[in-house]
């Protein structure tokens, strides 16, 4: 595989924060470009950070002297420097929807962290081991754009991660009619650490603005089919959702309820996820988990403390899984939000573009 340069987009933030340390010594990636705000544009990658390093693991050495470039007034020198972008940046979602798209119609492919562009009927939003054929929309994007090699991808919302592919894979043999999910979710998700954000210690907050409805609506683009230049929603599963803020760092948990059209036995749901595995896993990307879905059998798990962080946080774990009064089944998951959430979800996406030729 070719080395390709690239772009952090967003650099400053909690999640662009992560696509360093993931990047820095990346087997395919280079990062060329660090960029943020206009406030922070002109300073090294550390003046710019300051105080608000949030990851556990140090700066990387050789990005602290790195000068920072402007997201927005820099773009024709930061196009000329990478091959693409990835884009983690704190706006509106207008002002990123347009800011997205002028880096595309720049011939600078953009893999994207946020939401502003994950409804737009033709861009993908992908979650690698689960709707990789979404990828062939980008055609149509393309011509939409006036592009030869400028596209938008996106990865989906970060806690879908987590319980979606544990539901996804089950669909094709048994049929998802509808499913209720809680989410108990990490403070990271929302940028934040302890020591930023105090109020959430020893507390629960029961809201989560518009994670709901992400939440109810992205698993029916994933669910979706590329029909005519666009992807087409899926009508079902139907889901409902409720999203919780909990004093947990990283990770996500989830509690699944499902019915399906044809109920399977619990160990026919357990031999699916034991034997599952996607083009990332085939193609042996280097983020890609070597065992994507992990079902352990005992009654405590899994907990976020001992396995979010399995396969270099990029693996799902489920756990407790029986039959339920209402639904046919209930179950719990868990994914690391900012590792298979986020920029980890990311990476895995670019690797996986990168793998079937879009920047070249």
């Amino acid at each position: 595989m070719k080395k390709y340069n690239v772009g952090i987009i967003g650099a400053t933030g909690m999640v662009g924060q992560r696509f360093t340390l993931l990047l820095h010594d990346h087997p395919w990636f280079n990062i060329a470009v660090l960029a943020a705000s206009g406030r922070s544009a002109g300073k090294t990658y550390k003046e710019a950070i300051g105080a608000r390093w949030a990851m556990k693991d140090k700066m990387p050495a050789e990005l602290e002297n790195m000068i920072v470039l402007d997201a927005e007034n820099d773009i024709d020198e930061i196009v000329s420097k990478v091959d693409f972008v990835f884009c983690a940046v704190n706006m509106k979602k207008d002002e990123i929807r347009a800011l997205e798209e002028k880096y595309a119609k720049k011939e600078c492919p953009v893999v994207s962290n946020n939401s502003a562009h994950r409804f737009t009927e033709d861009v993908p939003m992908i979650i690698p081991e689960i709707n990789p054929e979404h990828l062939e929309v980008i055609a149509a994007q393309k011509k939409r754009l006036g592009t030869k090699k400028g596209f938008i991808a996106v990865k989906s919302n970060c806690s879908i991660q987590g319980y979606l592919p544990a539901l996804k894979v089950l669909d094709e043999k048994y049929g998802v009619n509808k499913a209720l999910v809680c989410t108990y979710q990490a403070i990271s998700g929302a940028g934040k650490t302890f020591e930023r954000w105090p109020e959430m210690i020893d507390n629960v907050i029961p809201f989560i603005g518009g994670e709901e409805e992400k939440s109810e609506k992205e698993p029916l683009k994933i669910w979706g089919k590329v029909k005519d230049g666009k992807i087409v929603l899926a009508e079902k599963p139907s889901f409902t959702a409720q999203c919780i803020r909990v004093p947990v760092s990283d990770g996500h948990l989830a509690a699944v309820f499902v019915s399906f059209d044809r109920k399977p036995t619990k160990e026919e749901i357990k031999e699916i996820w034991k034997n599952y595995s996607g083009v990332p896993q085939e193609l042996s990307l280097p983020h890609a988990p070597k065992q994507y879905l992990n079902y352990y059998e005992e009654d405590d798990m899994p907990q976020v403390k001992l396995c979010r962080d399995l396969e270099g946080g990029m693996a799902v774990t489920i756990g407790r899984l029986r039959e339920d009064t209402q639904y046919d089944y209930k179950f719990v998951c868990l994914a690391h939000n900012t590792l298979r959430g986020a920029a980890g979800g990311a990476v895995l996406l670019a690797e996986l573009l990168a793998a079937k030729g879009y920047f070249d």
